[in-house]
C-alpha cells in the first residue's frame, strides 16, 4: 500500500504526516486490496480540507472532509471510507452468494 501526501499552501509537520499513516493502517483490516491512497490537505477560508483518494481493484474511492481542525476532518474522512469500503464488500459478498445460489439451483 503506498500512501502520498500532498499538502497545498502550506508544509505538513511530521507529526501529521505519522497521524495519518496511522489511522491509514486501520483501514487494512476492512480490505487487504488497497493498492494506494492520496492524501491532499489544504484550505478553503477558515476550514482545512482532506481528501483521500483510494484505488482497490480497478475502483477509486474519493472522499472530501473540511472542518476547523485537520485530525477532526482526517477522522471524519476516515469514517466515511471505512463505511464506502464495508458497503462495496457487502455487495460483493452479496453477488457471490446470488452466483453459488444459482449454481446449486442448476
Amino acid at each position: 500500500m503506498n500512501i502520498t501526501i500532498t499538502t497545498r499552501g502550506y508544509k505538513a509537520p511530521e507529526r501529521l504526516k505519522f497521524y495519518i499513516n496511522d489511522k491509514m493502517k486501520r483501514l487494512e483490516r476492512f480490505e487487504d486490496k488497497i493498492m494506494d491512497i492520496e492524501a491532499i490537505l489544504s484550505y478553503e477560508k477558515l476550514d482545512q480540507v482532506v481528501e483521500f483518494k483510494l484505488h482497490i481493484n480497478q475502483k477509486v474511492i474519493v472522499v472530501k472532509e473540511k472542518s476547523e481542525d485537520v485530525f477532526k476532518s482526517i477522522d471524519l474522512a476516515i469514517d466515511n471510507l471505512e463505511r464506502q469500503i464495508a458497503k462495496i464488500k457487502d455487495k460483493i459478498k452479496s453477488r457471490n452468494n446470488k452466483k453459488i445460489v444459482e449454481n446449486l439451483a442448476v
